[in-house]
């Protein structure tokens, strides 16, 4: 006797189960309920319509019910909404919300993949018909039709994580005037503070207004209110302060939750009922390198999942290993990519850590298309496991950020980062690629064959007027130095030897720590106990201090920044 699976949902999760069961068993009576008018669509894309990178809507839509119909023989209803489950007569609720009729369907199994909702704070003027959500199409086609109003020139995005940035980016290739509000101190949160500051930077220098560490109060008829009590004109305001996972039914269904309030579900994304399997952004999953319970809103560990739950429907073990957070975003002219745990996390977790932060160039200097990529590698301390990754930079982060990403969930070391083979062609990148880099400065870290400062403690450094050496050549010094920085150049420092202190700490950069770094080395060896390098170097520090100078209307500790 065939199957009959009643699937919760379309898009990356309930889709990816229904065509995975299509080709395990063309026999399974397979049907898909979604609510809304499209079962399947790109909703990782949906910001790229209000720019008009994706010209039209419809292009979003990946899949219509009648294509499922005749490539799958899927039935797949739109405008349905599942109301109730019964599991203990396997039996759904559904509701036609056009013609309103409800009627009951009975299942063998059925997959819950509801998605997450957009959180929309209960204050004053959220309803108002000029707050907007981006969930799906009709959601960003709400919005684009809007913003074609002749009045609306000036967009309030309250929320910098993915969503945000990405609508905020593509409203300013729309012409309009954005403000991107975040209540916390940085935009996107997997990255640590020290490395969002380039992305700060390059929100602002394409006329973006960043407001940071003051939430959202009210809504008013052309404005929004901040809890500082600041007004910011708007127009049209776009709520993204992140989302939270639809549970009503599995609740209803007296399904256990998790303790991050998602679907709790076993390795073959089983939930408390063996009859019923949840998957995507409303269940939570494990953690590969913290070992705790999390939730993670992303579409390539959704399909992963529903592979796997499909599967084990028809006997097919699965290896749950856990999720690591990949993940990537194009910031204006920058991209951006992260993988495991950050500096924060590594902190709060209890993590005995350290990390290196490197800026070599993407590909070969000399090639037309060569530029700085700034690479954080975070290992764990003793044993030299790989923990976590940032990249942002012009070229391909992305790839990188995959290396790094297969490295962790083979729990590889820099060790092993080391002596990685990767591809090479100075077009694509460099003989010593960025990761092989890393892993050696980090080993260089880890083997205490060199100290080094961060980036973040270089103000400090600079305030209580510590012995810093700038290695860089006398004409870079001269475009923009430390205040109270020494100009003592690698190609002069062994004929300046006096001028080096033996009795007191010294600091030493150039402009992407690689120089000094070399100097750093040569002292060690000259009798020198006390030399630090400052990883990032000047290139790192004028990106880390720019913006929050700016924003602060503090002193630079710089006579003038340098970005190239």
């Amino acid at each position: 006797m065939s199957k009959r699976i009643l699937i919760v949902g379309g898009v990356a999760g309930g889709a990816s189960v229904a065509a995975r069961v299509r080709r395990l068993d063309e026999h399974a009576e397979i049907v898909m309920f979604e609510r809304g008018p499209h079962v399947s669509f790109s909703n990782c894309a949906l910001p790229y319509h209000l720019s008009g990178e994706i010209e039209t809507s419809d292009k979003l839509v990946l899949m219509s019910p009648e294509k499922f119909a005749k490539q799958y023989r899927i039935d797949a209803k739109t405008n349905t909404e599942v109301i109730e489950v019964y599991p203990n007569q396997k039996t759904i609720e559904v509701k036609n919300l056009l013609t309103h009729e409800v009627k009951k369907e009975k299942y063998d199994f059925l997959v819950l993949s509801p998605g997450a909702s957009p959180i929309v704070p209960k204050l004053k003027g959220v309803e108002s018909d000029h707050v907007f959500t981006v969930r799906n199409v009709v959601d960003i086609e709400k919005l684009n039709q809007y913003l074609q109003g002749e009045s609306i020139e000036e967009v309030a995005v309250i929320g910098g994580g993915f969503i945000g940035l990405e609508v905020a980016e593509n409203l300013v290739y729309a012409g309009k005037k954005v403000t991107l509000i975040e209540a916390q101190d940085q935009v996107m949160a997997p990255f640590d503070h020290d490395m969002v500051q380039i992305l700060h930077k390059e929100i602002v220098d394409h006329d973006m207004t960043l407001v940071l560490n003051d939430g959202i109060e009210a809504v008013e008829s052309d404005h929004v209110v901040l809890q500082s009590g600041k007004k910011i004109t708007a127009h049209a305001v776009v709520m993204a302060i992140g989302v939270r996972p639809e549970i009503g039914l599995a609740k209803q269904a007296g399904l256990e939750l998790g303790a991050t309030g998602g679907i709790q579900v076993n390795h073959n994304y089983q939930t408390s009922n063996p009859y019923i399997y949840a998957v995507g952004d409303a269940i939570e999953v494990h953690h590969k390198i913290t070992g705790q319970k999390t939730r993670l809103p992303l579409a390539g560990p959704a399909q992963r999942q529903a592979r796997a739950a499909a599967g084990h429907m028809y006997g097919i073990p699965h290896q749950h290993t856990g999720v690591i957070g990949s993940s990537a975003i194009k910031v204006f002219d920058l991209h951006a990519a992260t993988t495991g745990i950050n500096e924060r996390l590594a902190k709060a977790m209890g993590f005995n850590y350290d990390f290196v932060y490197v800026i070599p160039t993407d590909r070969v200097g000399i090639m037309p298309e060569s530029n700085p990529l700034h690479f954080k590698l975070i290992f764990e301390v003793p044993t030299g496991r790989i923990l976590g990754a940032q990249a942002i930079g012009k070229g391909n982060v992305d790839k990188r950020i995959d290396v790094i990403a297969t490295m962790i969930m083979m729990n590889g070391t820099l060790e092993d980062l080391k002596e990685l083979e990767l591809c090479y062609s100075p077009v694509f990148g460099t003989a010593k690629d960025v990761v092989n880099f890393a892993a050696l400065v980090g080993l260089n870290v880890l083997n205490h064959v060199v100290k080094q400062v961060k980036v973040t403690e270089v103000r400090k450094l600079v305030e209580t007027d510590a012995f810093i050496i700038d290695a860089r050549e006398p004409n870079e010094f001269e475009r923009g130095h430390l205040k109270n920085a020494i100009n003592i150049p690698l190609s002069q420092f062994r004929q300046r030897l006096d001028d080096i202190p033996k009795d007191q700490p010294v600091y030493i950069h150039c402009r992407s720590a690689q120089r000094s770094y070399n100097m750093v080395a040569a002292l060690q060896q000259l009798g020198y106990d006390h030399v630090y390098n400052i990883s990032g170097s000047f290139l790192g520090i004028s990106l880390y201090e720019y913006f929050n100078d700016c924003s602060q209307s503090r002193e630079p500790i710089v006579t003038a920044y340098n970005f190239k």
